[in-house]
């Protein structure tokens, strides 16, 4: 079964350019062989998907400066390339052709900027006039008037994408979560999230086969949803075989969180979830006033960082995941040091194929780190349970847990306006900006549904029952 099954054009672009960068970097060939790549990817004569084969090898280019780490002197680590952004229609609302000319002109007579005239019998807007209302939107009884948005502008659900005076995207890195619903989004690939890949590849082979210090992967427990086809312990087999010297669940750093998490919950009685970087962002940009109750417990990608440093202090951190906003937490002062690179599921996979490792004929590598609720942390209600059996694990029988798990950021907001007015009747937030937790993150490799049921499956496969169990091994470190 071939697991490299991509949703998009733009995404097997974005993950033929990673795999080329990549290739390149581990043969030490990155001077002499960057310049091909565009032209590898697009032979030509003919172009495939834009006007000529010129474009689209420019925007090749663009992606590549990406897969080499972005601009430098931009701060968020998702960015608009400006050539690929020119093919989205920029009016807003529209009257089309399904306008059958109707007499009662309701459309008319509901705008309140006398922005709709009848010529011909078919309504037309003028947009000097038009604030976008969408009052005539709701009123045409043919629906025949559309509000167009660009794909991005819907995407992001914090209004931190606009339209430039060139009517190009632009983001508001004040306002920006990272959580890089945009980046999948947008059609024509022209926002993407940097690469960090070369510096988990530089890690790789500065370590002289682990020898000089050793490379973890710390792998999120989404990964159960990736790789159609292909077992977990197959994945983790073929990351060692990259180089790294072992593979760690993030699922024991999720223990280790929501045993802290249930305690600071316990002793605060309204809390905030920690675990989502680009949730925890949200708040403070929208609702700063409620950031004191975000808990003050690290991600379960710092946590179990935090220990394996204490284990080994020379060890180096790459992080492995569905998460783009993952990347933008690593470099928070609080992270930095304990992380060493974060990289994506669409990273990985070109690292893979760069090395020419085939994940169905890899032999089973055992990952047996984290107990079942440390595991479900990939899908919207996994923090909820694992805080909630925390709580029953402390003997905390005088309180009562009433969890609020939030799927999308839609969700974060209408939880957190309650909370700021003090209307809402839970206690414990879990907000998670991707629709139905990380397994729907921005950065896996499909799109598409992806059942609990998997999460849920390979969470029972874990022989730690109990989030004690699974911290236990803490006892071992001073």
């Amino acid at each position: 079964m071939d697991y490299r099954v991509f949703d998009t054009s733009v995404q097997e672009i974005k993950y033929k350019v990673l795999r080329e960068v990549a290739a390149l970097a581990f043969d030490d060939k990155l001077d002499s062989g960057l310049l091909h790549v565009a032209e590898k990817i697009m032979p030509g004569p003919k172009p495939t998907m834009r006007c000529c084969i010129y474009k689209e090898r420019a925007i090749v280019n663009e992606r590549v400066k990406l897969a080499l780490g972005g601009n430098p002197d931009n701060e968020n680590v998702v960015e608009v390339l400006n050539i690929a952004c020119d093919e989205c229609p920029v009016d807003g609302i529209r009257v089309s052709q399904a306008c059958r000319g109707c007499i009662a002109h309701r459309c008319k007579n509901v705008c309140p900027k006398d922005a709709i005239e009848i010529i011909g019998l078919k309504a037309q807007i003028n947009p000097d006039k038009c604030i976008e209302c969408g009052k005539c939107v709701s009123a045409c009884p043919y629906n025949a008037i559309v509000k167009m948005v660009r794909p991005c502008e819907n995407a992001c659900k914090v209004d931190a994408i606009s339209m430039s005076e060139d009517k190009k995207a632009e983001i508001d890195n004040s306002k920006c979560i990272s959580c890089g619903a945009c980046v999948y989004q947008c059609p024509f690939g022209a926002i993407s999230d940097k690469s960090y890949m070369l510096e988990a590849i530089n890690l790789l082979r500065g370590s002289e086969n682990n020898s000089k210090y050793k490379v973890y992967a710390v792998v999120a427990p989404s990964i159960s949803s990736q790789f159609g086809g292909i077992h977990v312990e197959q994945t983790v087999a073929g990351i060692k075989k990259l180089g790294f010297f072992n593979v760690v669940e993030a699922a024991l750093g999720a223990d280790m969180t929501a045993y802290k998490e249930a305690d600071e919950l316990y002793e605060k009685k309204f809390l905030t979830s920690s675990c989502c970087p680009a949730f925890v962002q949200y708040i403070k940009n929208a609702y700063p006033d409620l950031a004191v109750h975000i808990s003050h417990n690290l991600s379960p990608m710092a946590e179990i960082s935090v220990f394996l440093k204490k284990m080994d202090p020379t060890a180096k951190i790459v992080f492995i995941g569905p998460c783009i906003a993952k990347k933008k937490e690593r470099q928070l002062p609080t992270v930095d040091g304990i992380v060493d690179c974060v990289i994506t599921f669409e990273e990985l996979l070109a690292l893979l194929d760069s090395r020419g490792i085939d994940l169905s004929q890899m032999e089973h590598a055992p990952l047996d780190n984290a107990s079942y609720f440390g595991r479900i942390f990939a899908r919207s209600g996994g923090v909820s349970a694992a805080v909630q059996q925390a709580l029953d694990e402390h003997g905390y029988d005088d309180f009562e847990c009433n969890p609020l798990p939030c799927s999308g950021i839609e969700e974060c907001k209408v939880a957190l306006m309650k909370a700021s007015k003090g209307v809402l009747q839970n206690n414990f937030i879990e907000g998670m900006a991707c629709q139905d937790g990380c397994i729907g993150g921005a950065a896996c490799l499909t799109h598409g549904p992806k059942e609990k049921r998997l999460v849920d499956q390979y969470g029972n496969e874990a022989k730690e029952k109990t989030i004690k169990d699974a911290i236990g091994i803490l006892k071992t470190i001073k």
